[in-house]
């Protein structure tokens, strides 16, 4: 284990992050759909999402047990630097969408090994979450447009946005309901 997250914590912090992305959608309707139609091509979030996704990485190459590819560290350690500084100077078009796919991916994996060998059924509201964010992680860093388009689709009708964030809030409503009263 590399993180040591119980199933309550992970069930919490998946829960607040989706509350924290889907509660301003349903307050503040206008100025957040604003924002979020400008976030694939904005290049300070990019830069931030990507250093934060860096960091990560690096510390996970830092500090995990590598077994037999141990004699790999030192070298990843010193490419993954590089290929942030390239990745920056580089990578324009969508780096922000791109990020946010990385870091999607790298947070999947503390929720699936909460969650993993875990007995309560409820348990599959945070697998399921898991699994989601990687499949859209993993279009994102490969296809960035794709979460253009979803935002454009998301965002196009009030009604549409509406049932999008309030999905997204009783879906946190659950993982906070079972953190808090199964795990």
């Amino acid at each position: 284990m590399i993180y040591h997250l119980s199933l309550k914590t992970a069930g919490i912090i998946a829960g607040v992050l989706l509350l924290a992305c889907s509660l301003p959608g349903l307050l503040m309707p206008q100025k957040v759909r604003g924002w979020l139609v400008q976030l694939p091509r904005s290049f300070p979030v990019g830069v931030a999402l990507l250093t934060i996704a860096f960091l990560w990485s690096f510390w996970l190459l830092a500090t995990m047990e590598m077994g037999e590819f141990a004699s790999f560290r030192r070298p990843l350690l010193i490419a993954v630097p590089i290929g942030y500084l390239l990745v920056l100077r580089f990578v324009n078009e969508f780096l922000a969408v791109r990020a946010l796919g990385i870091l999607a991916l790298l947070a999947a994996e503390p929720l699936l090994d909460a969650a993993f060998l875990r007995y309560e059924q409820s348990r599959l509201l945070v697998t399921i979450f898991a699994y989601v964010i990687i499949v859209q992680g993993l279009f994102w860093v490969t296809m960035p447009y794709i979460l253009r388009d979803h935002i454009n689709w998301a965002t196009r009708t009030a009604g549409r946005w509406r049932s999008v964030n309030v999905l997204g809030v009783l879906y946190a409503a659950a993982l906070l309901a079972f953190a808090l009263t199964r795990y």
